[in-house]
């Protein structure tokens, strides 16, 4: 088998999922083709252009299969290149232009979207990582097409939904064969983006709740950083550093560094406002944390009997919700235990994408 690997916007969960495929299917022939994670509306308007004039000749070559993420302007490469159009192929989700929080750069998502449903109607196969982002995408989908004019097919998205199923990222093995280092001094992390959709504001006011109790905990606020980020983050660390709860503080350059963190934490945090799937949260819940997760988004599949009250559009009670859930693991007489999720490892999901894959080229 011989697959193109397009990941337009290559961010780090993409760069993992690809990583994955190829480590799990090493007896085919994968060529990655690639774009830098930055210049978010230049690339889902431009990643067509630069990938079908710079890369001529690995594009010639001959594929059984195409796997591109759902940034890649797959209908715009084809019409670039109209031999890719009688390739096979199959549109991963990793998000959905439809349930992003708005912000500055990304106020205007329309030709997002519309580049989207474009590469979703020439796809021969849609897949999500979750179910939260598959439903979003539909119901954010119908939203568009009633402000569209005139002239909008009445059947896309029956189409579209008939090609859709959904397939998480898989965690890697190695996730689940760390080592677990528990001390008797209670730890969380908190392990995102340092970006206002990950909502790290209601972490501090969990904090400045928990500390009123209790100060005998650590908390890890690692993550990937960038040149701007919440202001929230210098009054956390103050905080942490005065009430002598700090653990460890910013992107962790070294991988095992990093999974040591997961594998003596005792819990997980997440205060997100969107997450499709969550991948920095089952990475811990694999090495053992319990995961502190408000029940929305994609958390409620994974997680149905855990997490904490989900009160998004009130940060103060929210906050209080989730202060609440650290403390209960702070006073709690006896262990609480990590739920199982090693059916979503690489090992077991290996089965369900080689049938994915095999049966999209029709063998």
């Amino acid at each position: 088998m011989r697959v193109l690997l397009l990941s337009a916007y290559h961010a780090p969960s993409h760069a993992y999922w690809a990583q994955g495929l190829q480590e799990t299917f090493p007896h085919w022939h994968w060529q990655l083709i690639s774009l830098p994670a930055r210049y978010f509306n230049w690339r889902i308007r431009g990643n067509a252009l630069h990938i079908a004039y710079e890369h001529q000749g690995l594009l010639a070559q001959n594929y059984d299969l195409i796997i591109a993420t759902s940034m890649t302007d797959l209908a715009g490469l084809r019409s670039f290149c109209p031999h890719l159009a009688a390739i096979p192929s199959i549109l991963y989700f990793h998000e959905n232009q439809f349930a992003y929080p708005g912000n500055e750069v990304q106020s205007n998502r329309v030709e997002p979207q519309m580049m989207t449903l474009f590469s979703a109607l020439s796809a021969t196969q849609l897949v999500f990582n979750s179910h939260y982002n598959r439903d979003t995408f539909f119901v954010g989908l119908k939203r568009l097409l009633k402000k569209l004019p005139d002239c909008v097919p009445d059947n896309l998205l029956a189409l579209l939904s008939n090609k859709a199923e959904v397939l998480p990222v898989p965690i890697a093995d190695q996730a689940f064969e760390l080592i677990c280092n528990k001390s008797s001094r209670i730890s969380f992390i908190w392990n995102h983006r340092w970006e206002h959709d990950k909502a790290p504001e209601r972490l501090l006011a969990a904090l400045a709740l928990v500390i009123q109790t209790h100060r005998n905990f650590t908390l890890h606020v690692v993550g990937q950083q960038f040149r701007s980020e919440p202001a929230c983050f210098n009054e956390l660390q103050q905080l942490l550093r005065t009430t002598n709860t700090m653990g460890a503080w910013g992107f962790q350059d070294s991988r095992d560094t990093y999974n040591g963190l997961l594998a003596s934490s005792h819990a997980v945090i997440s205060t997100a406002l969107h997450d499709f799937q969550g991948l920095a949260v089952l990475e811990a819940v694999a090495a053992g944390c319990v995961p502190l997760v408000p029940k929305r988004l994609a958390y409620p599949e994974w997680f149905p009997d855990m997490g904490y009250a989900s009160c998004e559009a009130d940060a103060t009670l929210e906050a209080q919700s989730l202060a609440e859930a650290m403390l209960a693991i702070i006073d709690a007489a006896a262990p609480v235990y990590a739920p199982d999720i090693r059916g979503m490892s690489r090992s077991a999901q290996a089965a369900a994408y080689e049938r994915l894959m095999l049966s999209v080229v029709g063998q």
